[in-house]
């Protein structure tokens, strides 16, 4: 299903474009639920193993538009203290000035600009990521997983994806040599998305 624009080539100026009434049915904003999203990472741990963490405390909206997909948007912001790699004292040095500074900068945000279908269910969404004082461009590669009524009524979209970085590229540079060689950290990091959001009621 096309929730966002589908790569195609462009129509003559009298055809008018179908609009899917499955597509057209998920109009509108949607609010991610975190209890039950997961944003997280993993990167490469003293060049033999990975060390995975996630983001406890986030928040974000999707903004879907079936009859123009290309209008369809994204925006998240993510809260560093609440990262969490099941050591305490490795969250604590992620916050501090070594790394994310916390302190200074609470948020990491993400701000779409642009959204394709690549084919099927899978979509590369565009925009902008902010950490610390640095914003760049990131995409995200996206599956969606589908649309559902649950149990308490709420018209919910599911979607999964994720996207490598280089932390360097954001002003992440802290590092430690080896004995054996190599460093602690790598440079490469893999960010994941794992979202399910809700459906706001339309305004009266």
């Amino acid at each position: 299903m096309a929730l966002f624009n589908r790569k195609s080539a462009a129509p003559s100026t009298t055809a008018t474009l179908a609009v899917d009434p499955a597509l057209a049915a998920l109009t509108g904003t949607y609010t991610i639920d975190p209890s039950h999203s997961s944003i997280g990472f993993t990167v490469r741990h003293a060049m033999v193993t990975n060390v995975r963490g996630s983001f406890g405390e986030h928040e974000g909206t999707l903004t879907l538009d079936g009859a123009n997909p290309a209008a369809s948007s994204a925006s998240i912001d993510v809260q560093i203290s609440s990262v969490d790699t099941g050591i305490a004292d490795r969250d604590g040095h992620l916050v501090s000035g070594d790394f994310f500074e916390a302190e200074k900068f609470p948020l990491m945000s993400f701000r779409s600009t642009h959204a394709e279908q690549l084919g099927g269910d899978s979509y590369r969404i565009t925009g902008d990521l902010t950490i610390k004082d640095v914003t760049r461009p990131l995409s995200i590669d996206l599956e969606f997983n589908g649309s559902a009524t649950d149990v308490y009524g709420n018209e919910r979209v599911g979607f999964e994806g994720s996207a490598d970085i280089l932390r360097s590229d954001w002003g992440l540079t802290w590092n430690a040599a080896l004995e054996t060689g190599g460093v602690m950290v790598s440079d490469k990091v893999k960010l994941n998305f794992d979202i399910s959001a809700i459906k706001a009621a339309p305004q009266a």
